[in-house]
C-alpha cells in the first residue's frame, strides 16, 4: 500500500511504525457552529482509509480532535450570550449526529481541547524550558528562529520567517510567518481562562492538537490527516512545537485534502453556494448521496460538488443495491460457477491493487461497476447461479464495508419478504385476489416493490 507524504512530496510504501498497528489523528471539528461539505469533504476521505486500512488487515487506533475552545468559539459564545461548554456542547452533539447520518465510523478517542489543558501547560513549560519558547506581556510565544527545520512542510522559504515578530491569531495569512502563540494571557473580564505558571490564559490552537495527539497516540505517529488548507500554518506549527518539545519526528505520513469547489465556484455564503450537510437533508438529497459524492474523487484532486453530482450518485447507489436484490432473489442453477468465483478474485484484486495505490477510489468504485457488468453480461436476467449468492454477496459487503455507502438491507428480512411474495403467489393461483392485493400494498407500504417477471417475482427497496 502507497501513500502521498506531503512532507517528502512523493507517493511511498505505506509501512507502520509498531507493526500491525497504525496510529491516525485527525483534524476534528471546531465546533462553533455546524460542520460543511467542505468540511466532510475531508472527513469522509479520512474514514474511507480508515475503513481500507482496516480491510487491508491493519488495527486501527484513530483519534479526532474536537476544537472547544479557540477564537471563534469564544466569539460565537459571547455572541450567544452563553457559557463556553453550553454553546459548545449543542454543535459537538451535532457534529456526532451529522457523521452517524453520513455512516462514518467511530473513532477510538475525541478528545476535547478543554479537558486537555494540564497537558497543554506541561507542554509549554517545556518548550520554555528548552529555549523554543518566550514570555511576551502575558502569553507564551514559540520562537520559529529557534527550529532550524521550521516551514519544511509547506515549502516555506526562511527568508519569508519575521524574526522576532509575533502573532496572537489562531488564524492568519499563509505567507505571514511569525512566532505563533502557545498561551494565550487572559485580556477581557469574562474570557475563558485557566490558571497556568504563565499566568491565567488558555491554550493556542496549534498547541492544543499537539497535545491531544500525542496524548492518545505517542509521540511519534503513523499518518496525520487533514484538509490542505491546514497545511500553514497549523500542521507547520504542530510539527515545530512537538518536534522542539520531544526531539523526535513528530508524524511520519502527513496526508491532506484538497478543497471542494460548489457548481464551479468557491464555496461562500455570499455566492449562495454555501450548505451543510443538513442543509442537503432539508432539500431532500439521501445522505448515502451525499457520502458517495464526496468520496468519489480521489482526495488529491479538486472535488467540483453539484447537484447533478448527487443525482447521479444516487443513481450508482441505487445500480449496486438493485444488483445485490437481483442476486438475493436468483433463479438460476443450483450448481456454483468456477468462472463466477474467478471473476470474483479478478475484481477483488483490481480493486485492491486501486485503493492501494495512494486511496484511488476511482479505481476502485470502477471495479466494482466493472463486475457488477460482466455478471449481468454472463447471467442475464438474474440467472446467478444459486451456488454463488453467498460468494457474491459476501463480495459486496467487503466493498461496503470500504465504501460505506450501500444498504444491502438484512437477509432475515429479505427471507421474510419472499415468504409473503410466495404466500402471494399461491393466493394468485388459488385466485384469492384481495389476498394477493392485501400482500402487495402492504410490502409497498414498508418501501419494498414487488415486480412480476415471467421466471419469478422479485421484489425492491424504495429508499
Amino acid at each position: 500500500m502507497k501513500l502521498y507524504n506531503t512532507l517528502t512530496r512523493k507517493v511511498e510504501d505505506f509501512v507502520p511504525l509498531n507493526g500491525n498497528l497504525v496510529t491516525i489523528y485527525t483534524c476534528g471539528p471546531t465546533v462553533y457552529d455546524y460542520a460543511h461539505i467542505g468540511n466532510f469533504r475531508t472527513f469522509c476521505f479520512e474514514d474511507l482509509m480508515r475503513r481500507y486500512l482496516k480491510f487491508r488487515g491493519f488495527q486501527v487506533k484513530q483519534v479526532m480532535n474536537l476544537t472547544d475552545v479557540d477564537d471563534k468559539t469564544i466569539r460565537k459564545a459571547a455572541e450567544q450570550n452563553m457559557g463556553l461548554d453550553d454553546y459548545t456542547e449543542k454543535y459537538i452533539d451535532a457534529f456526532m449526529e451529522d457523521c452517524k447520518t453520513l455512516n462514518m465510523e467511530t473513532v477510538e478517542v475525541y478528545p476535547r481541547a478543554t479537558r486537555t489543558i494540564e497537558d497543554m501547560i506541561k507542554l509549554v513549560s517545556t518548550l520554555l524550558e528548552k529555549g523554543h519558547a518566550y514570555e511576551k506581556d502575558g502569553s507564551v510565544y514559540f520562537n520559529i528562529s529557534s527550529l532550524p527545520t521550521y516551514g519544511r512542510l509547506s515549502g516555506l522559504d526562511r527568508r519569508e520567517i519575521r524574526t522576532g515578530t509575533s502573532v496572537d491569531s489562531d488564524e492568519y495569512e499563509k505567507d505571514d510567518a511569525r512566532d505563533f502563540v502557545l498561551w494565550k494571557g487572559k485580556k477581557e473580564e469574562n474570557e475563558p481562562a485557566w490558571p497556568s505558571p504563565f499566568g491565567e490564559g488558555r491554550p493556542g490552537w496549534h498547541l492544543e492538537c499537539s497535545v491531544m495527539s500525542m496524548k492518545y497516540l505517542g509521540e511519534t505517529l503513523d499518518i496525520h490527516a487533514g484538509g490542505e488548507d491546514l497545511i500553514f500554518p497549523h500542521h507547520e506549527n504542530e510539527i515545530a512545537q512537538s518536534e522542539a518539545a520531544t526531539g523526535k519526528q513528530f508524524v511520519r505520513y502527513w496526508v491532506h485534502c484538497k478543497y471542494l469547489i460548489v457548481e464551479g465556484k468557491k464555496m461562500s455564503k455570499s455566492m449562495g453556494n454555501f450548505f451543510t450537510l443538513r442543509e442537503l437533508l432539508e432539500k431532500g438529497y439521501d445522505p448515502m448521496a451525499i457520502r458517495y459524492t464526496l468520496i468519489s474523487a480521489h482526495y488529491r484532486k479538486q472535488l467540483n460538488f453539484t447537484f447533478d453530482s448527487l443525482d447521479n450518485a444516487a443513481k450508482a447507489i441505487d445500480r449496486v443495491e438493485n444488483f445485490s436484490n437481483a442476486v438475493s432473489q436468483t433463479a438460476g442453477q443450483t450448481a456454483p460457477s468456477t468462472e463466477l468465483s474467478e471473476l470474483i478474485q479478478h475484481y477483488r484484486e483490481q480493486f485492491t491493487a486501486a485503493m492501494d495505490d495512494d486511496l484511488n477510489i476511482s479505481g476502485g468504485l470502477a471495479a466494482l461497476f466493472e463486475f457488477i457488468r460482466e455478471v449481468n453480461i454472463r447471467f442475464p436476467d438474474s440467472q446467478v447461479p444459486q451456488g454463488n449468492k453467498k460468494e457474491i454477496l459476501a463480495f459486496l459487503d467487503e466493498f461496503n464495508a470500504v465504501i460505506g455507502c450501500f444498504n444491502f438491507g438484512n437477509q432475515l428480512a429479505d427471507e421474510e419478504i419472499m415468504k409473503l411474495i410466495d404466500e402471494r403467489n399461491q393466493a394468485r393461483k388459488d385466485r384469492d385476489f384481495a389476498r394477493a392485493d392485501e400482500i402487495r400494498d402492504m410490502l409497498k407500504s414498508m418501501g419494498i416493490v414487488l415486480e412480476d417477471t415471467r421466471d419469478a417475482t422479485r421484489f425492491k427497496r424504495l429508499k
